[in-house]
C-alpha cells in the first residue's frame, strides 16, 4: 500500500498557503513553529518534490504546492463532513472545538464558563485562539476555526451568528474628577472630555464610542493602548479617562485600584 499523506500534514500546507509564513501558520495550527515544518518537511519527502520556497521572510509555494492545497481543501473539507456526521448522530460528547476569542472578552468570560464547559464534555478537547475580530473572521471563514467569540455589531457576512449576552460600558476616571460620584452621565458629559482607549484594530474602540455616541471621535494626541489592563492603570495614575465593559468589571479588572466607576445613562 501506498504512503499517503495524513490529514495534519495537508492542514499544515493549507495554513502555510494562507499565511505565507511558517510562524503564523504554525500559530493557526496551534503547534510549534518546528512542529509544522517537520510536518511540511515529512509531506515533502512523502511526494518527492518540494512543495514551498524558504526565503528570510516570507514561504512562497511551488506550482506542485499550489496544486497540492487545492487538493488539501477539497480532503480536509471531506473529512470535516464525516466527523459532522459524526456528531450529528452522537451529539458533541467528544471531539475538538477550536474556538477563537478576542482579547476584550477572553481574559474576563473564559475563566468562568471553561470548567462548565470541562465538566458538561470531558472528552471534549478545546483549542483557543486569541486576536483581533477581524482576522479570527478570517479564520473562521477558511475553516481554521469552529466558532469564534466576539463583540457586536460587526460586519459578519456569511456567517451565522448568535447572540449569548448583552454587555454595558461604564466611565473609569480618577476619583477626584468632575465627574466622579454622579450616579449616571449624559453623552454630552463626555464630549470635551479627552478618552483613552484601544487602539485602532480592537473593535471595542468603536463599540464604546457609539455607547456615548461619540462616533468618528479622534483618538487621543500621544496614546494608544492594545489592552484594558494598561488603560485601567492609566486612570488608576490619574492620567485621563476610559470606558469600561460591565463583563471586564465584574471580572475584577478595576479591583484593589482607586479609581471611579460611573454608568452610562440611558
Amino acid at each position: 500500500m501506498k504512503a499517503l499523506p495524513t490529514l495534519k500534514q495537508l492542514r499544515y500546507l493549507v495554513a502555510l498557503a494562507d499565511h505565507g509564513h511558517f510562524g503564523r501558520a504554525a500559530e493557526a495550527c496551534f503547534v510549534t513553529q518546528s512542529t509544522l515544518s517537520s510536518g511540511i518537511q515529512e509531506l515533502e519527502a512523502l511526494l518527492g518534490a518540494p512543495l514551498a520556497e524558504r526565503t528570510r521572510r516570507t514561504v512562497m509555494l511551488t506550482p506542485l504546492g499550489e496544486r497540492m492545497v487545492k487538493h488539501a481543501h477539497d480532503l480536509l473539507r471531506m473529512a470535516e463532513d464525516m466527523v459532522d456526521l459524526a456528531h450529528k448522530q452522537q451529539g458533541i460528547q467528544s471531539g475538538e472545538i477550536r474556538l477563537g476569542v478576542i482579547p476584550t472578552i477572553g481574559p474576563y468570560a473564559l475563566p468562568a464558563a471553561l470548567p462548565r464547559i470541562k465538566a458538561a464534555y470531558p472528552d471534549m478537547k478545546l483549542y483557543l485562539l486569541e486576536d483581533q475580530t477581524a482576522r479570527l473572521l478570517n479564520q473562521l471563514r477558511k475553516g481554521g476555526l469552529d466558532a469564534v467569540l466576539l463583540a457586536l455589531p460587526y460586519p459578519m457576512e456569511g456567517v451565522d451568528t448568535q447572540v449569548i449576552a448583552e454587555d454595558k460600558f461604564q466611565l473609569a476616571c480618577p476619583p477626584d474628577h468632575r465627574l466622579a460620584g454622579r450616579s449616571s452621565i449624559a453623552d454630552d458629559d463626555l464630549a470635551s472630555e479627552p478618552l483613552m482607549l484601544l487602539a485602532d484594530g480592537h473593535c471595542l474602540r468603536e463599540h464604546a464610542l457609539a455607547a456615548c455616541h461619540l462616533e468618528g471621535r479622534a483618538k487621543m494626541e500621544g496614546f494608544e493602548a492594545t489592552s484594558l489592563q494598561t488603560l485601567v492603570q492609566m486612570v488608576a495614575s490619574g492620567l485621563g479617562l476610559t470606558l469600561l465593559p460591565q463583563l471586564a468589571i465584574d471580572a475584577g479588572l478595576t479591583a484593589g485600584l482607586d479609581i471611579a466607576l460611573v454608568p452610562l445613562s440611558g
